[in-house]
């Protein structure tokens, strides 16, 4: 599975994990890919800084990237107080009617009544997480919402950082190579959290026809399986990114009980909804009756990032307490359908690696 990018970054294999936990992504690098740590959920960037240095203790000297969110457009900026005052009353009364509906109690007397995770989606906490990362050995800063702002990038390369952008459409792909991107991460509708409407068969081909020689290009969105990763490398990619997958892995243990794992187990590929109720901006999530209540008649608009993600968060974390499966609010792609089951990061690379040789000793046999 070796490919150029592999010489380039110093790793063994062409996967890339994206995750918001640690332990997911220092597992992922240990085992030959690159783990990609998401940043948005740091609203103390001291905090990033004592897990990016748990980062560099535990990935054996190999290499490791990180995440960041830096949305385009305004109100991006202020205190979360500042931006509560664009927020609809109406709004904050639907959530908490529906919270009410589905029984999710509210959070504890003695627990923090932080919207947790707010703060991440703004330019200046994002500019945070850059500054901080790069006082690390990181080998990777990739954007989540495109290309990041110029000074970002050349930031980055004068530090010898790669940088890396999402894309739903070639000329996305176009215009992020012509900002300096360096990889380019071709990200179907199959994909989950935020992505567009066109497949990744459809479009990796596409984009990697658009930027040519130009920059590297990773297949994103309904990708687990080993066979899956190497139709992406037929199609021109040179690498996988992937997210999902490493959801219901026996090293993510962020958040409380284990609900998000129990309903995505059981979950099908057809339990997915792409809506803009997380974010605020198209993100295929989890079908739950959560979801479900966004879709309902005379449920309000969700409202433009980051003003979405402030109305939602406290309800996030209330849902996340509750440890119900079926009001679980997380994003995920459609290849939810084959994580059946909750196994280490290490065993399901290993069955990857295999997987894609057995695929290519298929192929060879066909005439």
């Amino acid at each position: 599975m070796r490919a150029d990018i592999c010489d380039q970054l110093g790793i063994t294999y062409p996967i890339f994990g994206f995750t918001p936990s640690e332990h997911v992504a220092a597992a992922i690098t240990r085992a030959g890919g690159m783990g990609v740590l998401g940043c948005v959920r740091f609203n103390d960037p001291d905090e990033l800084d004592s897990v990016l240095h748990w980062m560099d203790e535990n990935t054996d000297g190999k290499p490791y990237g990180v995440d960041i969110v830096m949305p385009a457009k305004v109100p991006t900026e202020g205190t979360q107080t500042d931006l509560g005052k664009y927020i609809p009353e109406g709004h904050k009364q639907f959530v908490a009617e529906t919270l009410r509906k589905l029984g999710v109690p509210p959070l504890p007397a003695d627990g923090d009544p932080a919207a947790e995770g707010v703060l991440g989606w703004l330019h200046s906490v994002a500019r945070a997480h850059v500054d901080i990362a790069l006082q690390h050995p990181i080998k990777l800063i990739a954007n989540a919402l495109g290309s990041p702002p110029k000074d970002i990038i050349d930031l980055a390369h004068e530090r010898g950082v790669p940088v890396a952008a999402l894309a739903g459409k070639a000329k996305h792909a176009r215009s992020h190579v012509d900002n300096g991107v360096d990889i380019v991460i071709a990200q179907g509708t199959e994909a989950g959290g935020h992505t567009g409407e066109i497949a990744t068969m459809v479009l990796v081909p596409e984009i990697v026809d658009a930027v040519g020689d130009d920059a590297y290009v990773l297949a994103a969105g309904g990708i687990g399986s080993g066979r899956q990763i190497a139709a992406s490398l037929a199609l021109g990619a040179t690498g996988v990114w992937m997210g999902s997958f490493w959801l219901t892995t026996s090293e993510y243990t962020l958040g409380t009980g284990d609900a998000m794992k129990r309903a995505l187990v059981a979950a099908g590929s057809d339990q997915t909804v792409r809506a803009r109720v997380y974010s605020g901006k198209p993100a295929r999530l989890l079908k739950t009756k959560w979801t479900d209540a966004w879709s309902e008649p005379g449920a309000p608009e969700p409202l433009p990032m980051p003003l979405q993600n402030l109305l939602v968060a406290e309800a996030h974390q209330r849902i996340a307490l509750s440890d119900d499966p079926q009001v679980v609010a997380m994003p995920v792609g459609q290849i939810v359908g084959r994580m059946n089951s909750v196994r280490p990061v290490a065993e399901l690379m290993d069955e990857l690696v295999t997987e894609f040789g057995e695929t290519l000793d298929r192929l060879q046999k066909l005439r």
